[in-house]
């Protein structure tokens, strides 16, 4: 993977442009190193949205030879699970990204935050308020109105001592805040004397109860990135009215270095939500089988059904980097994904409707076999054997009685080619007490093996078969998109309205390949005609799962 990434050169983009106005000489950090940082919340799993950040934080650092930290933002006190922050490192090293030693957490700097707290305290930049969250709100004023507090000229000596007290614990929560003495009447709401610590007497997953109060996420998320030596704090769109007070902080209190805050915006994708909170209702009330559920746009989900890290890092750099919020069609991520796996993934054959196909004129008890190619597009793959005998199974809708116009498979008097093997001609066929065709009938011609026509003459249909007597049972799950309409998000609706009852098919008494018993999970396949599979974290050799990753067909419009 390593090599993967070292040949691949991330796209330019306006960042870049002003990094590489940054680096230059007479630039804001001319002779440094591009030093970005990934700072995602420990409170769920990353999901494909996500991927874009991590590209363009850990890409670009790579680009000029700098360096990404990876940090959990932990401001809030709340338990964080140490399976998100392991699944979210997986995820990130799966990517092909890795931030060596540099791994962080918000909390690591709350001493300096509180430090930095007073500093401002002492400079007259802040004051312990007593408003309460509704009184905030009601003295939040408008555009033509300026905000208000009455405590807003609290002498300093007055509110260093009530915010040692409140980090004492002497005050309940939602008592008093400290804020920032900025703008009351600034047109940019978040400068108008923003909240910049509050109490919460809840124990810190990390600090244990050492603190109750804790500071907020536009406060903390400066002096985090300058603490670290960041150069370019990249962040999504959503921050851009939030980087005046980037600004203010780096500007006001003694942080080693100054940052740049520069915005992008993000990965929006149709048919699907990705907000935290949705996704984890989606998990815990069992709408999905967990975060990992293949229909999930979750970067594990997203893996076990079968994505590449290169076909998501080449979907992100493909989609660019804008300063403009738009949704991406979903096809456009499936198109990526199988241009990667129609290259890498090995083909072979499976049927998942299976119909018994009885040659009726090749000899009982005997088996041949045949050399196939396991991937057109790489030689280098080799080949492999296939085997063939009287009895195969066939997909059922590669027979029909009675066929309709221009069908090219199996019915009553027609021929087609089985895939490497032989042309067959169809007899007949049997059916059971209801009608439905349980076997077909045909007679194969010994002289078009492995390909030959000796006679010249056509066959339009070519289908794919396993050998009955060599195949292995399996269980196949085809997956759709998880919502039917593509924003599910749009109006006062509830997004779980919207969920597609058909998001996922399981079929079992699936026949494939022998050679199929030995996949491992991850492993990729074209099923031949039927699309790209991989194997469930769940199979075994005792019971063999495929999940579909994407279909043959390719639904995405190129302009």
């Amino acid at each position: 993977m390593a090599e993967i990434i070292n040949e691949e050169v991330m796209s330019s983009n306006f960042i870049h442009d002003f990094i590489d106005e940054d680096i230059a000489e007479g630039g804001r950090f001319e002779g440094k190193k591009v030093h970005t940082r990934f700072p995602p919340e420990p409170n769920g799993y990353l999901h494909i949205g996500h991927a874009k950040a991590i590209c363009i934080d850990f890409g670009t650092a790579k680009k000029y030879g700098g360096m990404c930290n990876l940090r959990m933002d932990d401001t809030n006190p709340t338990k964080e699970d140490v399976e998100y922050v392991d699944a979210i490192k997986e995820d990130i090293k799966w990517l092909g990204f890795d931030w060596e030693d540099r791994f962080y957490y918000a909390s690591d700097y709350f001493d300096d935050m509180y430090r930095f707290a007073v500093e401002l305290i002492k400079k007259g930049l802040a004051y312990v308020c007593e408003l309460n969250a509704e009184q905030m709100r009601e003295y939040r004023g408008d555009l033509s109105t300026p905000a208000k507090s009455p405590f807003r000229d609290r002498p300093i000596e007055e509110s260093l001592d009530l915010f040692e007290r409140m980090k004492n614990g002497e005050f309940e929560e939602g008592a008093m805040t400290l804020r920032a003495k900025i703008d009351l009447a600034s047109g940019n709401f978040n400068m108008r004397d923003p909240v910049i610590y509050r109490i919460n007497k809840l124990s810190h997953h990390r600090t244990g109860d050492k603190w109750v109060i804790y500071p907020m996420y536009d406060f903390a998320h400066p002096i985090e990135d300058a603490m670290e030596g960041i150069t370019h704090s990249l962040c999504s769109l959503e921050f851009e009215a939030h980087r005046p007070l980037y600004d203010w902080v780096i500007e006001n209190v003694s942080v080693p270095c100054k940052p740049r805050q520069i915005e992008f915006a993000r990965l929006g994708i149709n048919n699907t939500v990705m907000s935290k909170r949705k996704l984890r209702a989606l998990v815990d009330e069992g709408y999905v089988s967990g975060w990992d559920d293949p229909r999930m746009p979750t970067l594990c989900g997203l893996r076990r059904r079968g994505y590449t890290p290169e076909s998501i890092r080449n979907f992100t750099d493909r989609n660019g980097v804008s300063k403009v919020n738009s949704i991406v069609e979903y096809s456009f991520l499936e198109h990526c994904l199988r241009e990667d796996l129609n290259e890498k993934a090995q083909r072979v054959m499976a049927v998942i409707n299976p119909i018994k196909l009885i040659i009726e004129n090749y000899p009982e008890g005997v088996s041949e076999e045949f050399e196939v190619e396991n991937n057109p597009n790489r030689e280098e793959d080799g080949k492999r054997t296939i085997t063939f005998s009287r009895e195969c199974y066939i997909e059922a809708d590669d027979f029909m009685e009675e066929p309709i116009k221009k069908y090219q498979r199996l019915y009553p008097g027609n021929e087609v080619r089985l895939k490497s093997a032989y042309i067959v001609r169809c007899t007949g066929c049997k059916k059971d007490e209801n009608g439905n065709v349980v076997e077909v009938y045909a007679t194969y011609d010994p002289e078009t093996k492995g390909g030959n026509t000796p006679d010249g003459r056509k066959v339009r249909g070519t289908i794919h078969w396993v050998d009955a007597n060599n195949a292995l049972d399996a269980e196949v799950r085809l997956y759709d998109n998880l919502f039917t309409v593509p924003d599910p998000d749009a109006g006062d609706k509830n997004f779980l309205d919207f969920l597609n009852p058909d998001s996922l098919k399981v079929l079992t008494d699936c026949k494939v390949e022998k050679a199929l018993g030995n996949a491992k999970m991850g492993d990729s396949f074209q099923f031949m005609r039927l699309g790209y599979f991989c194997a469930d974290k769940d199979s075994t050799a005792g019971h063999l799962i495929f999940n579909r990753s994407v279909s043959l067909k390719d639904g995405f419009k190129k302009n």
